[in-house]
């Protein structure tokens, strides 16, 4: 069943392929910084304010996005992109059936359908023969990540594959447990090879309903079958903080964050039930900067926006200060909490 299934997703994407990459390339070359890095983003409707406000926080610190490129699944999340000032590239051919609406949680079918499209898009920009900074739109930029994977004089450069680490290491993330919404991969040889593995590889994801899993196991195969050389940044250091250092019961990592003792490149919302969970922890933490008025419109339902303006949606609706909201007490907060309910039953106050 999976392997008929993903057998008829690849005849349809290998038969647009060559027109595809005709109209990809104009596009990838225009955002790829100096050391041919391309910053990747798929996104839905569905998932479009967490793109929107991935956007804004980066404007509130003036960090540079020059060098995304989303791949939207439908129309209305090109139309937002284009209006938060990216590059954006809608695929009909491949991305037309692909769900509009977010994922009810982590890994039902329209999550298992997004995990597909994010196969399709590392492997078209790698076969052009671009390095490829791969993000989830549950993302915060501290720092412009490129600068610590292009520094040429880093020990990074050995590597051809680096990844946040996911902070679960149970037996179905082994031996890597890496995090497959943010990694870092230069093209060469052995990387190309590798996303067109993956790729070939759909029926796994369509039968784990796991990108991460997918990718985790094949990765493996790979190290030790053609020299892949892969490195996943320990959960202990700051660089990469994500989900894990978020619901850690302690709270130490979160509170040093709050108090500016620690300074990492990225903050990822990770492991969390949906995209509503995303927006409530990142408000508190003080990581939101998208309007209220604004959060899963189209472009043409905010008042003022201009659908031509390159800009438009982002100077309508992007905050140029955290907009911070209590929620609950027992998670990580900028501020303290402690009139707000619990989300886990039994858990102290975070505060």
């Amino acid at each position: 069943k999976n392997m008929k299934q993903n057998w008829e997703m690849l005849s349809q994407y290998f038969e647009a392929f060559p027109d595809v990459m005709k109209e990809l390339k104009l596009l990838v070359e225009k955002v790829a910084t100096p050391g041919r890095t391309v910053t990747v983003m798929v996104c839905n409707f569905g998932q479009s304010e967490l793109l929107a406000n991935f956007v804004c926080a980066a404007r509130s610190r003036n960090l540079d996005t020059s060098s995304i490129l989303v791949f939207a699944t439908d129309t209305e999340t090109k139309q937002l992109a284009e209006s938060l000032g990216l590059t954006a590239f809608y695929d009909e051919r491949n991305f037309g059936a692909m769900p509009s609406e977010a994922a009810g949680h982590y890994g039902d079918r329209k999550f298992t359908a997004m995990m597909m499209a994010k196969v399709m898009c590392v492997q078209m920009v790698s076969a052009l023969g671009y390095n490829i900074l791969f993000q989830d739109v549950d993302i915060v930029w501290y720092r412009n990540p490129i600068e610590i994977f292009e520094d040429k004089d880093s020990p990074l450069q050995e590597f051809d594959m680096l990844f946040q680490d996911d902070g679960g290491h149970t037996v179905r993330y082994t031996p890597y447990s890496a995090n497959s919404g943010f990694y870092y991969v230069r093209y060469n040889a052995r990387t190309e090879h590798f996303f067109s593995a993956l790729l070939l590889a759909g029926d796994v994801i369509l039968k784990t309903d796991s990108h991460q899993q997918a990718l985790i196991a094949l990765m493996s195969e790979h190290v030790s079958l053609y020299g892949l050389r892969v490195k996943v940044f320990p959960r202990e250091e700051e660089d990469f903080p994500g989900g894990y250092q978020f619901h850690m019961v302690s709270g130490k990592f979160m509170k040093a964050l709050f108090a500016g003792k620690v300074h990492p490149y990225i903050f990822h919302m990770s492991w969390t039930k949906n995209k509503d969970n995303k927006m409530l922890f990142l408000q508190q933490m003080g990581e939101w900067y998208l309007k209220e008025e604004c959060v899963h419109k189209k472009v043409e339902e905010v008042a003022g926006v201009d659908k031509n303006e390159s800009e438009g949606f982002a100077k309508a609706c992007c905050s140029a200060e955290p907009i911070i909201k209590c929620h609950y007490r027992d998670k990580p907060s900028k501020f303290p909490c402690k009139d707000s309910p619990n989300i886990d039953e039994g858990r102290r106050s975070f505060w």
